[in-house]
C-alpha cells in the first residue's frame, strides 16, 4: 500500500486499514434511478429504502465508506439501472423496519 493512500490520526500516526474502516458513522446517501423498481430488488439493496414515484425510484440508506458506496453504484450498473443522481440525504428520523412502500 502507498504512504499516500494510509489514513492518519490526528496526531500523525498511521491508521491500519482494520481499524480505519467503519470508524466513522455510516451517512445515508440517496441514489436516484430511472424506472420503478419493483419488489424483487429489495434483495440487491439490502439495508436501504426504496421508494417508488414519478418513473423513477428512490434508494435510501446507510454508506459505510466510499468502497460501500462503489459497491452499490456497481449494483446499479449491473443491473442495468439508468442512474439519474446520487447525493447524501438530508437528515431524515430513523424508523426501523420502513421499507418505503
Amino acid at each position: 500500500m502507498r504512504s499516500s493512500h494510509l489514513l492518519r490520526a490526528d496526531d500523525g500516526t498511521v491508521i491500519p486499514p482494520e481499524r480505519s474502516r467503519h470508524a466513522n458513522p455510516p451517512i445515508s446517501y440517496q441514489i436516484v434511478v430511472r424506472g420503478e423498481l419493483s419488489r424483487r430488488y429489495r434483495a440487491a439493496f439490502e439495508d436501504m429504502t426504496l421508494v417508488v414515484e414519478n418513473g423513477q425510484t428512490t434508494i435510501t440508506g446507510p454508506v459505510l465508506d466510499q468502497t460501500h458506496l462503489h459497491g452499490l453504484l456497481d449494483r446499479v450498473r449491473g443491473l442495468g439501472l439508468e442512474l439519474v443522481s446520487v447525493e447524501v440525504a438530508p437528515h431524515l428520523p430513523t424508523s426501523e423496519g420502513a421499507d418505503g412502500t
